[in-house]
């Protein structure tokens, strides 16, 4: 069982449409599921393509715009007691949610969802690009049960 609360910061969620009190729900449900005990810091932003293509070129060379980024700090390190636990930041680009979501034929805040989800498996040390599907397998465990966006 976690216990402390969550210091969320979130950043462009108005314009996107997401509700920021769902989004703490999310990713409250996620760090208890996932047994990372809290206290707990993190951010959200949304951003524009631009400046997530900015970001994909600055942090991973890829001059292109992406669906989602994870900055990870502490992710399940050991902290001594009371310290709060500084996750990261998960950015998505609301635009590429949009158009993965239309492409997909569900809702865009269900895919914004599914990145947010990913973001926060990121933090938490998880990586699809070595783990032979383990983060997307847990990730499609975590969507069956977690709360939706509004």
């Amino acid at each position: 069982m976690t216990s402390g609360p969550l210091d969320l910061t979130v950043e462009g969620a108005g314009e996107a449409g997401v509700d920021a009190e769902a989004l703490r729900a999310l990713a409250l449900a996620l760090l208890e599921a996932e047994g990372v005990q809290g206290p707990w810091a993190l951010g959200i932003a949304f951003v524009g393509e631009s400046d997530m293509q900015a970001l994909n070129a600055e942090h991973r060379e890829l001059d292109e715009v992406t669906d989602v980024l994870a900055f990870p700090l502490d992710g399940r390190d050991d902290l001594p007691d009371g310290l709060e636990r500084q996750l990261g930041d998960v950015v998505v680009c609301f635009a590429q949610a949009v158009r993965q979501a239309e492409e997909a034929g569900l809702p865009p805040l269900e895919e914004v969802r599914t990145l947010v989800v990913h973001g926060l498996l990121h933090l938490l040390g998880h990586d699809h690009e070595i783990d032979d599907g383990a983060m997307l397998a847990r990730q499609d465990e975590l969507r069956a049960v977690l709360p939706p966006l509004s």
